[in-house]
């Protein structure tokens, strides 16, 4: 620090010098930093989709909710691209919504199989039935519900950091 000048007049300077750091503490640090790199990102799976592979319909496994609806998880991961991927198929009953409109930095596909959907994206709805797909951006909030009078089957593809 230097004072430059007298009185109303003067002016302090700060001088920042460079910490210095030996290459036994650069040595001590690695072990630290090698460590952290290895750990998995906030919302990374640690499993590599790197091979092929097929999911029989009849093979997958149920989770029941108590309104009726069943989720079917078919899979989840990192792809060789650097890409996070999700895929599960989703049975509503009529009336149902798997959840409330939300948003989330993936983006979603949503392949219905049977049944009529209605996908809601920024507050406007648009029925797809049998063979249609719905697309939900990142970060724009969407929900779905099931406005028919069966079941609603469909399949949601998620991809992005959080999928």
């Amino acid at each position: 620090m230097e004072t430059i000048g007298s009185g109303n007049g003067s002016a302090v300077i700060w001088y920042h010098t460079a910490m210095e750091i030996s290459r036994r503490d650069l040595c001590a640090l690695l072990p630290a930093a090698a460590l952290l790199s290895a750990l998995p990102l906030q919302g990374e799976s640690k499993e590599m989709l790197s091979k092929s592979k097929a999911f029989p319909f009849d093979k997958l496994p149920v989770h029941r909710s108590a309104d009726g609806a069943a989720s079917r998880p078919v899979v989840q991961g990192k792809l060789p691209t650097g890409e996070m991927l999700e895929v599960h198929e989703t049975t509503l009953p009529p009336g149902a919504m798997p959840h409330p409109p939300h948003h989330h930095l993936h983006t979603e596909l949503f392949l219905v199989r049977e049944g009529t959907l209605e996908v809601t994206v920024n507050g406007h709805g648009q029925r797809i039935g049998p063979g249609g797909v719905g697309f939900c951006a990142s970060n724009q909030e969407h929900g779905i519900k099931n406005v028919g009078k069966v079941d609603a089957q469909y399949f949601v593809v998620a991809v992005g950091p959080d999928a």
